[in-house]
């Protein structure tokens, strides 16, 4: 149990908070008396502390009596989050993939507690799995709730500043918990950069656990401090995986399984691509649909559990092979040494060359819609150029709360590279308006985006649309560059591999590519996981036939 200096907090005095989304569910005598045999019942006297924002490792809290207030630590008052009573249990996400504690949890009034260590959870989810993932699901529900309040750090900065938007676009991407503060429209802003003796000129600045503040940090800053990072292994792995996406986790969660030691990397985000698609809805296993966030949670937690182990960004610029080992060259100066590579980079959208876009980039143009993007986008107009599915998808997701969206496409067939279902959707939604045979030749703005100019493909009469944000979702091209010609390369810089009995290996022996980075493969989230789980078997052949196993 955690007592640092958040015990001099005192717990607000509120009644208890609804559980409208299911992330606070109540449980049973019956599964309590089962986590009983995990855990030790704890008296904890008003205003104690359980657990701190910050803290790590931290025990699943279950209250037997008394009720728990959550908060975020903030200047002046703490900030209330929820309350939580009888047969309620505490923690999020974090508590399963080895990041902080985004909030602070405080008893309300004297408190008995059933505290089970985590490393008790998977003896849990064996002998319960309903129990064990009604746990997750209630974990994963809560980090969109903290995400829609604007729990968890605070960045401070200036909407039009390109430093402000690479840190915004790392917490988003890595679903951590964040409040976002505008210098240009918050009152709040000024009040707290005085109190932190911040010059407006040193922003964008995070502001965590209240008062430890970070000057526009780096990514490799950020993540080293919410526990996205790990430290580089010292011996040859079994296996590195570069990239992780659906492919990467997927080849991630069968290598550990099998008792492959496995290192994960991402120069971004766990998730890739398929992490900003709200929702997923023909991915096998869900009928009800899945957003790509919690496909990448769930699959993360899923890694970790067998012993693979993930570092966030690890931003690989180089692949040699030295002594029969291949090395993969970590920006910032680390090296890997593995006995096999896994390439499953995937691919990054392309960029919309047009008039206006290098002043209005960094404030109004979109590469992903997620929770994040919609919130900015609230009552607004907005405009999607693409006709593929995270396009539709996108459309769908953004028409629930922006004033309206207007889907551009190239041509008049809405289903030619879109899935059915999602076409027939997106053609249904009132908000949307497709602008078929059209495209985005202008961005209009000072600042910010106001306006971006249409031009009728069969006619070349042009239009000006309103609009305040640009998602650019045109296709995508291979993340091939760090690879500086030491795998072949198709010509338009796709991973090639070799025949059917090694289809997944490259040329270069023990490197193998998977999902959408290699050449020819389909550009699906599924078969991106079948690649994933199949190379493994691969990895296998090659280590036994190499003796190394």
């Amino acid at each position: 149990m955690q007592t640092n200096s958040s015990s001099e907090i005192t717990a607000p005095e509120h009644p208890e908070t609804p559980d409208v989304l299911g992330a606070y569910p109540r449980l049973t005598d019956e599964q309590v008396m089962l986590l009983s045999r995990f855990g030790k019942r704890r008296e904890i006297p008003r205003n104690g502390v359980l657990f701190c924002e910050g803290d790590r490792d931290c025990d699943l809290f279950v209250i037997l009596e008394g009720k728990v207030a959550v908060v975020q630590e903030a200047d002046g008052e703490p900030r209330l989050i929820a309350v939580h009573g009888l047969r309620r249990f505490l923690g999020d996400v974090s508590l399963l993939t080895g990041q902080p504690a985004y909030s602070t949890a405080i008893a309300q009034e004297d408190l008995t507690v059933l505290a089970v260590p985590f490393d008790k959870l998977k003896e849990v989810a064996a002998e319960s799995p309903g129990l064990g993932d009604q746990i997750l699901r209630a974990f994963l529900s809560r980090r969109s709730v903290q995400s829609g309040i604007s729990g968890g750090l605070r960045i401070i900065g200036s909407r039009f500043s390109a430093e402000s938007r690479r840190l915004r676009d790392f917490m988003s991407r890595n679903r951590v918990p964040h409040r976002w503060i505008d210098l240009e429209i918050d009152t709040e802003a000024e009040a707290i950069l005085v109190r932190l003796n911040i010059a407006p000129e040193e922003t964008p600045v995070v502001i965590w656990k209240g008062r430890d503040v970070l000057r526009n940090p780096s990514n490799t800053e950020l993540a080293t401090l919410i526990g996205l990072r790990a430290a580089p292994s010292r011996g040859a792995q079994d296996m590195v995986v570069v990239g992780a996406g659906p492919a990467g986790l997927a080849a991630a969660v069968y290598g550990a399984s099998e008792g492959l030691s496995t290192m994960v990397l991402d120069a971004v985000a766990t998730g890739g691509q398929a992490a900003t698609s709200a929702h997923i809805e023909n991915y096998l296993g869900f009928p009800a649909g899945i957003s790509g966030a919690d496909l990448a949670d769930r699959a993360v937690i899923q890694a970790r559990k067998f012993g693979a182990v993930f570092s966030v960004p690890g931003d690989a610029c180089g692949l040699d092979l030295v002594d029969g080992y291949n090395v993969v060259r970590l920006a910032g100066g680390d090296d890997l040494t593995a006995h096999t590579v896994v390439l499953a980079t995937g691919a990054r959208y392309r960029r919309l060359e047009v008039s206006g876009m290098d002043g209005l980039e960094p404030a109004s143009v979109y590469y992903a819609a997620t929770e994040n993007e919609a919130r900015l986008c609230r009552g607004d107009p907005v405009t999607i150029v693409g006709g593929g599915n995270s396009a539709g998808q996108a459309a769908v997701f953004l028409a629930r709360q922006a004033g309206s969206v207007n889907l551009v496409i190239l041509h008049d067939d809405l289903y030619r590279d879109m899935s059915r279902y999602l076409a027939d959707r997106v053609l249904k939604a009132p908000r949307v308006h497709v602008r078929p045979n059209a495209e985005v030749i202008e961005l209009v703005g000072d600042t910010a985006l106001d306006a971006v100019v249409l031009r009728d493909l069969r006619t070349g009469q042009r239009r000006t649309v309103e609009t305040t944000a640009l998602f650019v979702l045109i296709g995508s091209v291979p993340h091939t560059d760090w690879l500086a010609k030491q795998i072949p390369l198709d010509d338009r810089g796709f991973v090639l591999t070799g025949p059917a009995t090694e289809m997944l290996m490259t040329s270069r022996p023990g490197v193998f590519a998977v999902g959408d980075v290699r050449s020819g493969s389909v550009k699906r989230v599924a078969s991106a996981v079948g690649e994933g789980a199949i190379v493994v078997r691969q990895v296998h052949d090659f280590l036994a036939d190499a003796g190394r196993r």
